[in-house]
């Protein structure tokens, strides 16, 4: 049974569905969020297609994780107030996972909740964050541990932002498509695995489907009560690693960590018996195409343990992990010990 039906997604024509929806809604004004970097890459490709008489306000923050905590929260509340945003307003977010996640908690916090539309600019965004209604924003060194359940009124997917990107950046948001194939498709696994060159021109094909596999869990169960806990496998552990290397002076994106986080999660899995040996050496042989630099990088167990403690998705105390039973199939609900847990690092 469908708890909720996520809001369009829009592949095509989407600017022109966005004027649409604003001549429909008549916001009293529309404000933009934006980073340093979107403001001024991306900004110039979204004002010249937006059509309105509302007047329109550039609200920026500092690009990074660092900026997702709820001191910023309170810079662009005190700017939305200051600068009279009522219940009518929109916020339009033009980012990463950073700007889609803050701003949709923001949006869905200012006057108990105002409507925004997410313009996703990373491959990361794009294939994960800004699809499926969470907001959120780190706090006491956790992971989205604040934040709220608020669905954007529209998606705007537009690949040519991609362009803009760093390789690093593109391989990020690759290693969330690679888990939406592992947990739900293997036909999507097996097409993004044979992938010869990480391309935008051989990635963007393959966003719209990631992105379906998402949405069809979504529709299922919008509240994470079941079956959505899978899109959570690589993340109990990848979310430690990121919280953990945030604070060293080489912090991990966000798909790296969680792609790390993948690997130990798949030896967890072969230990509970849920896969085999062959299986998890098959799934790490062909992470290595992309990712030898990342596998290599060595995780200390006390090093993250505190940040796994922590992690929003534990229950009565118990580590909550999502692992892999096949590909295309995963467990939800599979809680591990610690001693597990020092084992596999």
């Amino acid at each position: 049974m469908k708890i909720v039906e996520m809001n369009a997604i829009y592949y095509q024509n989407s600017f022109e569905k966005l004027n649409k929806f604003i001549d429909q809604k008549n916001p009293s004004k529309i404000f933009i969020l934006v980073d340093e970097n979107t403001h001024e890459y991306c900004l110039p490709k979204v004002l010249p297609e937006i059509e309105t008489h509302a007047s329109i306000e550039i609200l920026e923050i500092e690009s990074g994780e660092k900026s997702k905590n709820i001191e910023t929260c309170i810079q662009l509340w005190a700017s939305l107030l200051e600068l009279k945003a009522d219940r009518k307003s929109l916020l339009i977010h033009v980012g990463g996972g950073v700007i889609t996640d803050m701003g949709g908690f923001v949006a869905s916090t200012y006057m108990r909740g105002i409507s925004f539309v997410n313009i996703p600019t990373t491959l990361l965004s794009m294939a994960d964050a800004s699809v499926g209604g969470k907001t959120g924003i780190d706090f006491e060194q956790s992971k989205n541990i604040i934040g709220t359940f608020a669905l954007p009124e529209m998606v705007l997917i537009q690949p040519s932002f991609l362009d803009t990107l760093p390789y690093n950046q593109l391989r990020s948001g690759f290693a969330e498509m690679l888990k939406h194939g592992l947990i739900s498709d293997k036909e999507h696994w097996n097409a993004l695995i044979n992938i010869k060159e990480l391309t935008v021109e051989g990635v963007s094909p393959h966003i719209e489907r990631t992105i379906n596999i998402k949405k069809q869990v979504v529709d299922i169960d919008f509240k994470e009560e079941n079956l959505r806990k899978t899109l959570n496998f690589g993340h109990t552990i990848g979310h430690g690693i990121e919280s953990y290397f945030l604070h060293s002076k080489v912090p991990l994106l966000h798909g790296e960590a969680i792609l790390l986080g993948m690997k130990y999660e798949l030896e967890i899995a072969q230990n509970k018996q849920l896969i085999s040996e062959d299986l998890k050496n098959e799934i790490i042989a062909n992470f290595s195409i992309f990712y030898s630099d990342i596998l290599q990088i060595k995780v200390e167990f006390e090093s993250i343990l505190p940040y796994i403690l922590k992690d929003k998705k534990n229950e009565k105390q118990n580590i909550n992990m999502s692992l892999l039973s096949e590909i295309g199939k995963c467990e939800y609900d599979c809680f591990t010990s610690l001693d597990e847990l020092k084992t596999i690092m």
